[in-house]
């Protein structure tokens, strides 16, 4: 039975902290270990500059002894085996109903099984056993359904925005269709509507069109994308079809949303492959966005646009061209944690 009052919380409610883990030398960074840490270090001195806290996973104790070295109070190391850093896709997922919350240890398999997860799947287990969650969050155990945190975007209000190629992949749930996964998302998520983009894709991404990567809710009536205006991109058939199904959606009160277009970077190459870059990739914090920039001349348009889309949240943006390397960006390398979510003083570190 559907509960009317269950939701995901959108990415703008108030969090109480940053789900992020740290490179390490036996990770896919350790031929750029060095740049790798730099970067994420960047971003996480960036996050906790306002006061906000940042539960970091490190592999083993030389790394736990690092970030008790190198970073400010702010930030919460954990001893966690892990095989990726896209805490983004097998971090736990959180469900709100009143004043209870949930959180939902769903099944990661590398995208699709593409990468070894083994140990990015056991993560959400581990951080319940260390106590991390509040006393009065359930967890809930849902191995048996592959889902990543990039593929499902929340307005706060029941709507879930997703992509049709990430969630009916047949590596994923393959012995679901459309309908079934339809109604699982509803029931176990709250969900109300889900808006699906059959179109859309960035040449490079390896996660099946994670809608993060495309398109995201800035509020409950707002939705930026990725837009294309160069007809002989290899990506301008693809979004521009993306964007007339935007075009369809309508919200909550059967209003058509505010579509808001990013620009696509100029092709960001590595080894003279294009890699996903995309500007939709920006992770909101409880007193600012941080956007990602690759240092080419569409960073000035998308960091204006995106502040105007947060005007009371400060616009931040953080050099990404080393993630993109990795192809993925700053959203996919974080996962928020809603307020009431965590017990700082019962979390134990090691």
């Amino acid at each position: 039975m559907l509960n009317k009052n269950l939701y995901i919380p959108a990415e703008w409610d108030e969090q109480d902290a940053i789900l992020m883990a740290f490179p390490h030398k036996d990770s896919d960074w350790a031929y750029m270990l060095e740049e790798a840490r730099n970067c994420f270090t960047k971003i996480i001195k960036t996050i906790t500059s306002t006061k906000q806290h940042v539960i970091l996973i490190v592999n083993d104790d030389e790394d736990y002894s690092f970030a008790n070295q190198n970073f400010n109070k702010y930030v919460h190391p954990a001893v966690i085996p892990f095989n990726d850093t896209w805490t983004r896709d097998y971090g736990p997922i959180f469900v709100k109903a009143g004043n209870n919350l949930t959180c939902i240890d769903f099944k990661f398999n590398g995208w699709g099984l593409k990468f070894a997860a083994d140990k990015d799947n056991l993560v959400n287990g581990h951080l319940s056993c260390y106590n991390i969650f509040d006393k009065e969050v359930e967890y809930q155990n849902k191995l048996n359904f592959v889902l990543e945190g990039g593929s499902i975007e929340s307005d706060g209000k029941g709507t879930i925005l997703t992509t049709s190629e990430c969630l009916l992949s047949p590596n994923r749930n393959g012995e679901w269709n459309r309908f079934e996964i339809k109604s699982y998302l509803k029931k176990t998520l709250g969900a109300n509507r889900i808006l699906w983009l059959n179109n859309g894709k960035l040449i490079g991404d390896d996660t099946d069109g994670h809608i993060d990567t495309l398109a995201r809710f800035c509020d409950d009536k707002t939705i930026t994308y990725v837009k294309c205006t160069n007809k002989d991109d290899q990506h301008y058939l693809s979004l521009y079809a993306m964007e007339e199904e935007l075009k369809s959606f309508v919200d909550s009160e059967g209003k058509h949303y505010k579509l808001v277009p990013l620009p696509l970077p100029y092709p960001i190459l590595c080894d003279g492959k294009i890699l996903p870059a995309t500007y939709c990739n920006f992770l909101i914090i409880n007193k600012a966005v941080l956007v990602p920039i690759y240092k080419v001349s569409e960073d000035k348009e998308a960091l204006k646009i995106i502040s105007s889309l947060f005007p009371n949240r400060k616009i931040i943006g953080i050099d990404c061209r080393t993630l993109i390397k990795q192809y993925g960006s700053l959203h996919c390398a974080t996962m928020q944690l809603p307020k009431g979510s965590l017990s700082f003083f019962n979390f134990r570190k090691k």
